[in-house]
């Protein structure tokens, strides 16, 4: 049994969506198919939510905009085919539910709730649409059988129980292929919880790993596993081979192409991950594996945009000491707020975070009830894995630069965002 996973990008129109189909047509044997949303939809959703939770009239505009989004792909594929509509109505109907009724006042509940239809809607329209193209699968609404705790937009999973479950949910005896949702999950009383942002790979990773999986191939617009965003850097190469351990670094640190939860569940029971490009499924690209011997690479480019740089200073001018750092550290706890970078000296504390305006003014509130607090937004947090001087010149340049800080492997930077 192999586990396919598909992202946002390779499924963003009609186009994308046979593709997908033509790629699961040539793969014979048991299959899982775990989706993400359509394109750019979670980006939607998030508008949507943000609009709801603070009662912004935009809702219904933005409604519609998601519902004409996907209805123009379905008229692309579905010409004669009612049953999509009436499935895609359900989805639907329940999303304006959602809306037209009070919201909490817990927004990462909303968000979770609300985020969750972008995998439904895509899910349903691939699962119809390879039925069409007669290829026998069935549809699995992943929130009934990967259960969390309920820390939402960033869940836990609980692998027992959620083994238990999926081990009886994927009966290869019933159908051949099995449909079903990335990013997406539910408690065990069916709240649906998130497993943090881009994690449909986590829950690629997670059904491999609970079926025994053989290996798990991730298709992206990309030949493989790069040494940097070909879109950025025009000398990036494809590494074809690539140990669990450096996989695991080159996530912490942002790089796009893989989850950062995402080795974990393979690694412990040794199933081999492949990043190969849905626009050329006869390329290799890479795989990801326990490797022994250790592998010469190349320096790794890894670019994080839209940075936040803090700097922390106590007011009464005590050391920044372990009781600091812990209290520090709780406050981006309470926020879900990662650190990517950070540096102390004696009375100051500097870190680096993803920018979150929805979060980010009651953060530094908070902060500043016992720090000077001074911070630079949209700044760049540059890491090379592997550097050497002539790739810190070619790449960092004479930019000017806030923080620097290296180790034996990895040196990191936070540029002003004007380069």
């Amino acid at each position: 049994m192999k586990v396919f996973k598909f992202g946002g990008a390779s499924v963003k129109d009609a186009a994308g969506v046979k593709n997908l189909s033509s790629i699961v047509h040539h793969q014979h044997g048991q299959l899982v198919v775990v989706v993400s949303a359509m394109g750019k939809t979670t980006n939607l959703l998030e508008t949507l939510c943000n609009a709801y939770f603070h009662k912004d009239p935009k809702v219904a505009s933005i409604m519609k905009e998601l519902k004409s989004f996907h209805l123009a792909i379905v008229d692309s594929l579905f010409p004669l085919n009612d049953e999509v509509y009436k499935h895609l109505e359900e989805l639907f109907t329940n999303l304006e539910n959602i809306l037209s009724s009070e919201s909490s006042l817990c927004y990462d509940y909303e968000y979770d709730r609300i985020i969750c239809f972008g995998e439904l809607i895509s899910t349903t329209i691939i699962s119809d649409y390879l039925k069409m193209e007669g290829i026998d699968n069935q549809f699995i609404d992943i929130r009934k059988y990967l259960k969390t705790d309920q820390n939402y937009r960033n869940a836990n999973i609980d692998l027992e129980l959620s083994g238990q479950l999926c081990r009886e949910a994927f009966d290869f005896n019933t159908a051949p292929v099995f449909v079903t949702q990335g990013f997406i999950a539910g408690t065990r009383t069916n709240q649906t919880t998130t497993l943090g942002r881009e994690g449909s790979d986590y829950t690629a990773a997670l059904l491999a790993n609970l079926l025994n999986a053989e290996d798990v191939t991730i298709w992206k617009d990309v030949p493989g596993v790069m040494n940097a965003d070909p879109k950025e850097y025009d000398k990036a190469q494809v590494i074809s081979r690539m140990s669990y351990k450096e996989a695991i670094e080159l996530s912490h640190f942002g790089a796009k192409v893989i989850h950062p939860k995402t080795i974990k569940p393979i690694q412990n029971k040794q199933i081999p991950l492949y990043v190969r490009s849905f626009l050329h499924p006869e390329s290799t690209g890479t795989v990801i594996q326990e490797i022994d011997e250790h592998l010469k690479l190349p320096p790794i480019y890894i670019n994080k945009a839209n940075q936040c740089l803090l700097t922390l200073t106590p007011r009464d001018f005590s050391f920044i000491a372990e009781e600091k750092l812990s209290h520090i550290f709780a406050i981006l706890a309470q926020y879900k707020l990662k650190l990517n970078l950070m540096q102390n000296s004696a009375i100051s504390f500097s870190f680096c975070i993803d920018c979150n305006s929805a979060v980010f003014n009651t953060f530094l509130e908070q902060l500043q009830e016992e720090f000077e607090v001074r911070y630079n937004q949209n700044v760049k947090l540059i890491t090379i894995r592997h550097y050497n001087d002539e790739i810190i010149r070619e790449i960092i340049g004479d930019s000017p630069t806030l923080v620097e800080q290296r180790s034996r492997t990895t040196a990191q930077f936070v540029l002003r965002n004007h380069i």
